[in-house]
C-alpha cells in the first residue's frame, strides 16, 4: 500500500454530475470524491464502491480525493509510450463519413420539407442546434476537467431533440465526452430514432397532409 493511501466506500454517488462522498473506513469525515479524479477505471463509480485514494485539502478547508481507484475496477497501468499516445489523442479528427450517413436522411426531409412548404425554418434550426449544442458539451468538459458545476443532461438531451442532436454526436465522437455512458448513450440514439421518424413520416406522409 502506498503511503498516505487511504480507503473508503462511496456513500453518495451523482453520476450525472460527476460527484460523490466517500465515508472513510475510520469513520472520519467524508471525502468528495469528483470523477476526473478517478484513475484507470473500467466503469463509472457507483455507490457502495470501495475506492482507494490519496486526500487534499482545498483553500476552502474542503477535504478531497485525488489519485482515486475503484477496488476491482481498476486497468493495469499501460506502457509508458501507450500513455503518451493516448494524452495525445484527446481530441479525435471529424468523424465526416459518420456525420454523412447519419446526417442523409434528415438532409432529404429538410430539403423536401423546404420545397414543399417554402418554410426554411429547419435548414436554420439544424446547424445553430447543432453549433449550440458542441458548444455545451465542450463547455461541459471544460467545467468537468476545472471540477466546475457541470451542465445537466438534461439540457443537452433537449438541445439535442431541439435539432442539435449532430452537433452532439460530432462532439462525442471529436471530444471524446458523454461517449461511455451507457445511460446517456441510450437517452441520445433515442433522440435520433425520433427525429429519423419524424422525417421518415414527413417523407412519406407529409405531402398528402400539407395538400
Amino acid at each position: 500500500m502506498q503511503p498516505g493511501l487511504r480507503s473508503g466506500k462511496l456513500t453518495k454517488w451523482k453520476d450525472e454530475r460527476g460527484f460523490g462522498f466517500i465515508q472513510p473506513v475510520d469513520g472520519s469525515q467524508e471525502v468528495f470524491l469528483h470523477i476526473s479524479e478517478v484513475r484507470d477505471a473500467t466503469r463509472r463509480p457507483q455507490e457502495n464502491d470501495m475506492i482507494y485514494y490519496h486526500c487534499v485539502v482545498d483553500s476552502d478547508g474542503r477535504v478531497r480525493a485525488c489519485n482515486a481507484f475503484i477496488l476491482g475496477a481498476r486497468n493495469k497501468p499501460a506502457p509508458l509510450s501507450h500513455r503518451a499516445t493516448s494524452s495525445d489523442a484527446t481530441a479525435s479528427s471529424f468523424p465526416l463519413v459518420e456525420v454523412v450517413l447519419l446526417s442523409l436522411l434528415p438532409l432529404v426531409g429538410i430539403i423536401h420539407f423546404t420545397l414543399t412548404t417554402r418554410n426554411p425554418f429547419p435548414i436554420v434550426l439544424y446547424p445553430t442546434m447543432s453549433l449550440v449544442t458542441y458548444a455545451l458539451y465542450a463547455d461541459d468538459k471544460s467545467r468537468a476537467k476545472r471540477k466546475d458545476w457541470r451542465t445537466s443532461e438534461q439540457t443537452l438531451h433537449l438541445c439535442e431533440l431541439a435539432g442539435g442532436w449532430l452537433g452532439g454526436f460530432i462532439a462525442q465522437r471529436m471530444l471524446r465526452h458523454k461517449s461511455q455512458k451507457e445511460s446517456y448513450q441510450a437517452a441520445f440514439w433515442a433522440i435520433v430514432i425520433i427525429h429519423y421518424i419524424a422525417w421518415l413520416f414527413w417523407l412519406f406522409l407529409g405531402r398528402m397532409l400539407w395538400a
